[in-house]
């Protein structure tokens, strides 16, 4: 059984087909995981990604066969792993983070300001921070050998995928965006960006993997407490990524000295967000 550690998840190959991913309490913010973990963040990781898998699993099949331990080896069968392990399905991952924005903020606000282009786009009208965008739109990403995200286009999508399967990663990743949005919107969040994995299986299907609509991977605002102008009050990783970007000793951020009343703070945060989608 071979293991394989990321940033956030340990990942275990169970057999030709199957793995054991398990999400842990570690936390990384600009590309840099932080010395000590967040409480319980693993577990609230874990609860979203599989309520928003199935709540989205008549828009794209996904990666997960179960979350039972009693599905996986017996190595897995203790408390540690409860509510963190999933068994699934071993794909060929594609080299792309699928990211859906529909709001203007982050690195895509910088683009603006500077009257440049953005994944291939030009952006125009006069927007102001955290104001909607007309329609979502599709920018992808991909790793450098670092780890690092680096901004790419459609054009190059297609170029390495083929137009037939970037068209539908494009549109599937839409789909789940709009789907998702209106519940949360519901439940009085909004969803102002997001990101997706994908890999095909044995069969050379798409299917959805990694995580989805997590405090990790997209961008949560309280719908109450929403303004044009100004950075929304979030409900994901922001709280931390500003902490570190305000606390710099020497222009330095102490990804090594964070707080614990800052992480249960961070834990508090994604507690809530899982909470008031789900409840």
């Amino acid at each position: 059984m071979k293991k394989h550690s990321g940033k956030i998840r340990d990942v275990y190959e169970v057999s030709d087909d199957k793995l054991v991913i398990v999400t842990t309490d570690r936390i990384s913010a600009f590309d840099t995981v932080l010395a000590k973990p967040v409480p319980k963040k693993g577990k609230i990781l874990n609860a979203a990604s599989l309520f928003w898998f199935d709540f989205t699993k008549n828009i794209i099949a996904n990666h997960i066969l179960s979350s039972d331990l009693s599905d996986m080896p017996v190595f897995f069968q203790k408390s540690e792993f409860k509510g963190r392990a999933v068994l699934a399905k071993r794909l060929k991952m594609l080299p792309f983070e699928c990211i859906v924005r529909g709001y203007m903020f982050g690195h895509m606000w910088e683009a603006y300001l500077k009257n440049q282009k953005f994944c291939g786009h030009t952006i125009e009208g006069g927007y102001k921070l955290a104001e909607k965008l007309v329609s979502p739109m599709f920018t992808p990403s991909t790793k450098t050998q670092g780890g690092h995200d680096e901004y790419t286009s459609f054009q190059h999508m297609e170029d390495t995928l083929g137009m037939k399967l970037a068209d539908k990663i494009r549109n599937k990743s839409l789909a789940l965006y709009d789907a998702c949005y209106r519940h949360a919107y519901g439940k009085g969040l909004i969803i102002a960006d997001t990101k997706f994995e994908f890999g095909l299986d044995r069969g050379g299907n798409l299917i959805l993997a990694d995580e989805i609509f997590t405090p990790d991977s997209s961008r949560f605002w309280s719908l109450a407490d929403y303004h044009e102008g100004i950075s929304p009050k979030s409900y994901d990783k922001q709280f931390i990524r500003e902490w570190l970007q305000n606390n710099k000793i020497n222009g330095k951020m102490q990804f090594d000295n964070v707080p614990d009343d800052i992480l249960q703070k961070t834990s508090d945060i994604y507690a809530e967000n899982l909470r008031r989608l789900t409840q």
